[in-house]
């Protein structure tokens, strides 16, 4: 399998195709979760994770990549590490510009609205996602770059 590859989304949202991520694993990864249904693929070195299907801020395509996610309360929350680069992700780029998501968590797809936590949310937040994978700690110390938290708000309840 190719790293970048277009598969038609079996998501039943009639959105056609959905460009998975450049970055194989995470791509292998995305299939595996979607193709089945929410049941395989679900974690990341033991954590939970999520597909984050979002717009491309220049492309208009839609893409899917994978993100652990923690929760407060009903909202999932996602950490835009980069694995502690100086540089933000790409889906979180888009996500600021387009805040409206799709989701699959396990087996439910649901829509989303992403939002940025302020520092105090994060600060309250933080220790939970640590918890539920311990690198972001690391990844926060290795770069001068504010790790965002994210927000994904459930829009079609």
């Amino acid at each position: 399998m190719t790293a970048q590859v277009t598969r038609a989304d079996s998501g039943g949202d009639g959105t056609g195709a959905v460009k998975l991520s450049p970055t194989g694993w995470v791509a292998e990864q995305a299939e595996l979760y979607e193709e089945s249904g929410g049941t395989r693929g679900t974690t990341v070195q033991g954590a939970p994770c999520l597909l984050l299907d979002y717009v491309g801020r220049r492309s208009g395509t839609v893409r899917r990549t994978v993100l652990i996610y923690g929760r407060d309360g009903d909202d999932h929350l996602v950490v835009a590490s980069k694995g502690g680069s100086d540089d933000h992700p790409l889906w979180y780029l888009n996500i600021k510009d387009n805040p409206q998501v799709r989701l699959r968590v396990g087996t439910e797809r649901f829509t989303a609205l992403a939002e940025t936590l302020s520092a105090e949310e994060k600060a309250r937040v933080w220790p939970h996602l640590v918890d539920v994978f311990a690198p972001y700690e690391s990844y926060q110390k290795k770069t001068s770059r504010d790790i965002p938290v994210v927000r994904l708000r459930r829009t079609d309840v």
